[in-house]
């Protein structure tokens, strides 16, 4: 296998001459409330202290004060909410519940061996003395254990700053981790144990790491906890060059991506210049299954891939079935880039929630096996750190750019792509080729982020469907129609190919005019109809007038099959 270098005013809505304009939900049902039904509100509004004044004046006081996006989350009747909406304009969604992205599990291991470093060429990196230093990554998770391997560098350096625990907005040195889960995925990018050959495990073992706790040991958290959590990022983002995040969870899209608060969030972090990596999902492999916030086009959203038990064979390798597929529903192509993510060898203590549930898959020690976009994403934040490292300056955007621009496209042996670029978006990366890449204005040059989140525009990406209802994009020859009557897009032999070549244009291409979808065709959320644009988009929900009360819930990342 090879890979080639690659949301307020409540809308009412009114149907106006076959004019549909967009409901914001996905998969919510409509169901009667009483005036004393309590239930959690993120809440926004252009006068932020007004809002404050107006809540306190109802006798309520907010769970959560979401600075980074003018928000609170707040416990309201819909009484309560009547009467705010009556004293001043606010947008209005359900605290969402999500979930982690990526608890998998894997064949039993005993002594692990490192292969993830050589599968992406940070070994190389290794050689040249570069080992993530002077970088931190914050893991938004479950918290992070202490763990050999975790709390020192190669040189024996302290490089944990603690934990931010932003379900109780507390800060430690040694924060509770009873899931496993984000420990296992830290470890990934910044383990600076060896294996039994010497080995290196981490991907940037001497890069520092912060805990941002805002999922329980089931890896469930609030939409407000999430968000608070990013806030938090960005307030210490200069004390401690917070430069990461990692964000290994995925959930339900419920909107365009600059309706979603959480989004919103996850853009503040972007322009604030965090390189956000985020899990394509393990929705896959149909079409449309990227998650939030990885439907956010200007951020690096990671698909996963794997070897099928066979390190270093590259010719078997294989996008993971479970990994989410693009495009998005505003026609972006994602996943941007993919990772290995399969039987993915981890730290996690014996007593970790997962462990306890999947004693199976434990070495006994402190290595556990996991499979999904979570390990994936992590590989990728591993990455950015040693591309950090070499050149501190590169901004997120340039940042993306360089790893697109380096990866491995996966052709079959007559140059053919051996999977559609909606599931493999650029490749699979290439530590080495990225920090060698000179490309570092290949990405995000036609989205205005600052327009974006101030709404004076929005942007659609390049995708599109032909009469054979089969996914495409733009401007571009057979090789990037995605038939899915094929699903692998597979044909007799594998490589990996890569090169240092300036970046194609799907990945940079966006307009504000909106898409022309050719056909009909439905997804799980949403019904697109002929003629976008004119007839709209409709979001297959019901709608309430007096909020959008999303009902469904995010999660982590769902257990898949070993790969």
């Amino acid at each position: 296998m090879s890979f080639t270098s690659n949301q307020n005013k409540i809308k009412l809505f009114s149907i106006m001459a076959g004019l549909f304009t967009l409901a914001l939900l996905i998969g919510f049902k409509s169901t009667a409330k009483t005036d004393d039904a309590v239930q959690s509100y993120i809440i926004s509004a252009k006068n932020f202290t007004l809002l404050k004044n107006n809540l306190k004046a109802l006798g309520v006081l907010p769970s959560h004060e979401l600075k980074i996006i003018d928000s609170v989350a707040v416990d309201l009747t819909n009484a309560q909410l009547n009467e705010l909406q009556k004293k001043q304009q606010i947008t209005v969604s359900t605290n969402h519940k999500v979930e982690l992205s990526g608890q998998a599990y894997g064949q039993r291991r005993w002594q692990p061996k490192s292969v993830v470093t050589e599968q992406v060429d940070a070994t190389y990196v290794h050689q040249t003395g570069n080992f993530g230093e002077g970088v931190t990554i914050g893991f938004l998770d479950t918290g992070l254990d202490q763990l050999q391997g975790l709390a020192t560098d190669l040189q024996g350096r302290d490089k944990a700053w603690g934990t931010y625990d932003a379900i109780n907005d507390t800060v430690s040195n040694y924060g509770v981790e009873a899931s496993g889960h984000g420990t296992h995925v830290a470890s990934i990018a910044v383990n600076s144990d060896y294996d039994s050959n010497g080995q290196i495990y981490g991907v940037a073992p001497n890069a520092a790491h912060v805990g941002i706790k805002a999922f329980d040991d089931e890896g469930k958290a609030t939409y407000a906890d999430v968000i608070r959590g990013i806030g938090w990022a960005l307030e210490v983002k200069d004390q401690i060059n917070l430069r990461v995040l990692n964000m290994s969870f995925s959930g339900p899209v419920r909107s365009n991506y600059w309706e979603d608060p959480l989004n919103k969030a996850v853009m503040k972090a972007w322009q604030a210049g965090i390189v956000v990596v985020a899990s394509a999902g393990n929705k896959g492999p149909d079409p449309m299954s990227i998650g939030v916030p990885g439907n956010v086009p200007y951020i690096i959203t990671v698909g996963a891939m794997t070897d099928d038990y066979t390190s270093f064979n590259y010719s078997d390798d294989k996008v993971a079935s479970f990994s989410g597929a693009g495009p998005t529903a505003e026609g972006f192509v994602k996943p941007d880039i993919l990772a290995p993510g399969g039987h993915i060898s981890g730290l996690m203590s014996f007593d970790s929630q997962i462990v306890i549930d999947h004693p199976e898959f434990h070495d006994g020690g402190r290595y556990f096996e996991m499979s999904g976009t979570s390990q994936a994403a992590a590989v990728v934040s591993g990455v950015v750190a040693l591309l950090l490292t070499d050149n501190p300056a590169l901004t997120p955007d340039q940042v993306k750019c360089k790893l697109l621009a380096s990866a491995y496209s996966a052709n079959n042996a007559d140059g053919s792509k051996r999977y559609s670029v909606f599931q493999q978006g650029a490749g699979l990366i290439s530590a080495y080729y990225a920090i060698a890449s000179t490309e570092v204005n290949c990405a995000n040059n036609t989205l205005d982020i600052a327009k974006d989140l101030n709404d004076e525009e929005h942007y659609s990406g390049p995708a599109n469907i032909n009469d054979d209802g089969n996914f495409y994009v733009e401007g571009l020859g057979e090789e990037y129609v995605w038939d899915t009557n094929d699903s692998n897009f597979v044909g007799d032999g594998m490589l990996w190919k890569t090169s240092l070549s300036a970046y194609s244009a799907w990945q940079d291409t966006a307009t504000t005019d909106g898409m022309l979808w050719k056909t009909d065709f439905e997804t799980d959320g949403m019904l697109w109809k002929t003629g976008f644009g004119t007839d709209g988009m409709l979001w297959k929900t019901s709608f309430e007038t007096d909020g959008m009360l999303w009902k469904t819930t995010i999660d982590i990342n769902s257990w898949v099959e070993p790969q």
